[in-house]
């Protein structure tokens, strides 16, 4: 293909089977992924990895850290700082209890995947350094769901950062997909003393790329992604510092992106509301343009 679109093999008959009802979409799980920002002399990169191959969804593709919503994730022992559950709930367009779920989600994962936590030990500071082996005892059994992010915080006495965070997106797996995601994208800058190193048991491979060579590197068809990963990649290319960004994302449009499917004859024309590159047409046997 011309770029690095990731497009499953499998979609065309899926999506003919849901055209046909034969297929019953699934729930599509809440989800979160921070899109980690630090500046360099002349523009801000972006923490991105690789997934395995072996992945069953989107192996080999570049991608942010985040993952699912945990239950314990909306636990309202956790200590929070910044704007209150309810503001986030209004932003993000779901209750408080699901948005206190999400932002957790969101940092969380970012910790469990990147071992980077926004967290303080009180309202107006962040933690300047999450490594040895007491932290990564407990780094690895968040990650293995031992031990619940409310309870790692209360343990280590923090509060959630949630002001460090800035909501980017929203995008929901297709409906035609077997694995299906409702995603949060988050920006935040890396913290002052903090280091990314790559802790996830998912990926092959970290790097801290500048969007725009992110982007570049996805048009010549060498870093293959999904639509929601090169979209805001390719918006984070517009902003000039990793401070810039983030004060930026409060004015971010978070209507819900859903990929639409249709027949033609026995063409699958694959599309995304307000993204036309990722349109795909699927003849009946060949490869999509």
């Amino acid at each position: 293909m011309a770029n690095g679109q990731w497009y499953p093999a499998e979609w065309p008959d899926r999506i003919r089977a849901l055209a046909a009802g034969t297929l019953t979409p699934a729930a599509p799980r809440r989800a979160a992924t921070v899109m980690l920002l630090k500046d360099t002399a002349d523009i801000p990169v972006v923490h991105m990895l690789r997934r395995r191959a072996s992945m069953a969804f989107a192996g080999g593709a570049y991608a942010y850290p985040g993952g699912g919503v945990d239950p314990r994730d909306d636990d309202h022992q956790i200590r929070w700082a910044g704007p209150t559950r309810a503001w986030w709930a209004s932003r993000l367009g779901v209750d408080e209890d699901d948005a206190q779920a999400i932002v957790c989600a969101a940092v969380r994962e970012t910790y469990e995947e990147a071992g980077v936590l926004l967290a303080g030990p009180s309202p107006d500071t962040v933690i300047d350094d999450t490594t040895g082996d007491d932290w990564e005892a407990d780094r690895a059994a968040v990650a293995a769901r031992e031990l619940s992010f409310a309870e790692f915080l209360e343990r280590r006495g923090l509060v959630l950062r949630s002001d460090l965070l800035g909501a980017w997106a929203r995008w929901i797996t297709p409906e035609f997909e077997a694995r299906r995601y409702d995603t949060w994208f988050f920006v935040a800058v890396l913290p002052q003393g903090q280091r990314t190193r790559n802790a996830s048991t998912e990926a092959d491979r970290t790097v801290w790329i500048r969007p725009r060579d992110a982007a570049d590197g996805y048009d010549k068809g060498e870093l293959m992604m999904m639509p929601p990963t090169i979209a805001t990649l390719r918006s984070l290319a517009e902003h000039g510092s990793a401070a810039a960004a983030l004060a930026a994302a409060p004015a971010r449009d978070l209507t819900p992106v859903l990929a639409r499917a249709r027949l033609e004859n026995d063409d699958v024309v694959l599309s995304w509301p307000g993204h036309d590159e990722f349109t795909k047409r699927v003849p009946a046997a060949g490869d999509p343009t």
